[in-house]
């Protein structure tokens, strides 16, 4: 079995696009976006993703049995993410706040 010849062009266009992708992930960890701080960062982080899946691994390369292996193992994960978020969201988890002065009294009371 023969693999697919990638020239050094493409692996040093893709290994420069990681590590511009890297520096705007630090430029943007710098900036305050609110709450799309997040999705630009899991956007960064999706593309470096994917750039090192289909060119490191020779994905996009292969035969349709590895692309459809590897899109079942995304079904996979997004399910137990899923799973886990209904989990997680549907929790009650913030304890009231106690005052301080209400906690040295019953400290006090324990000795």
């Amino acid at each position: 079995m023969s693999g697919h010849v990638v020239p050094v062009r493409t692996y040093i266009s893709v290994f420069l696009a990681l590590l511009a992708l890297t520096g705007l992930t630090t430029g943007v960890a710098y900036l305050d976006l609110g709450p799309v701080n997040t999705i630009v960062a899991l956007a960064i982080a999706v593309t470096k993703m994917l750039l090192v899946i289909l060119f490191f691994m020779h994905v996009k390369y292969s035969s349709g049995l590895t692309r459809l292996i590897i899109l079942v193992g995304f079904f996979w994960f997004a399910i137990l993410v899923a799973l886990t978020l209904s989990d997680e969201l549907t929790r009650n988890w913030t304890p009231v706040p106690t005052p301080w002065g209400l906690i040295f009294p019953l400290i006090r009371g324990l000795l």
